[in-house]
């Protein structure tokens, strides 16, 4: 039977068991080696990642083929227009192409939010607002880039659900095990 780990990845956290450079990785946080991401977080991001012990299923969580949905919870800098979200939902022009369609909407700050360490930079006279976004692709860094390509930088990403997986119930720099099926 296949094990599935899904952990609340704190904001400074590398999304690998090792780092030669002694930054905090998964294997200060989780115990079972012998498990292994299915994706990853970069290291100023933050929420949901699944590991797993199952190679077939970790294929399937990442191959951008099987469009499998992940949604974000984006705190971003400014007051998002309207037309911002309906440019990420059609899709941004970056510089590796096109993103596929989005699902884009303003969202008040999520409920039992773990303050982030370190805090993210707020500046008095700029306010911020929040979008969840849910995207079928991967592409390296592509929430920070999609919204600041629509003139709003991210200043705090959470990715809240991978599939039919969430972070709900699981606090930062912790994880729950999950049984599969074979």
């Amino acid at each position: 039977m296949s094990k599935i780990v899904l952990f609340n990845k704190p904001y400074g956290v590398l999304c690998q068991f090792t780092d030669k450079q002694g930054r905090p990785t998964l294997a200060d946080y989780v115990d079972d080696k012998n498990v292994y991401a299915a994706g990853r977080l970069d290291m100023d991001s933050e929420g949901l990642v699944v590991l797993t012990d199952d190679g077939a299923l970790q294929h399937k969580i990442t191959d951008p083929k099987n469009k499998m949905e992940k949604t974000y919870r984006v705190q971003l800098e400014g007051e998002i227009s309207d037309e911002a979200l309906q440019a990420l939902t059609t899709g941004i022009e970056l510089n590796d192409g096109k993103t596929r369609p989005a699902k884009a909407k303003r969202i008040e700050q999520p409920a039992h939010l773990w303050p982030r360490v370190p805090p993210i930079r707020e500046r008095k006279n700029i306010p911020t607002s929040w979008v969840e976004l849910s995207i079928k692709e991967g592409r390296n860094r592509q929430v920070r880039r999609m919204t600041a390509a629509v003139g709003y930088p991210t200043l705090r990403l959470i990715r809240y659900r991978v599939g039919s997986w969430t972070i709900d119930g699981i606090n930062s720099g912790e994880f729950v095990i999950l049984k599969g099926k074979n």
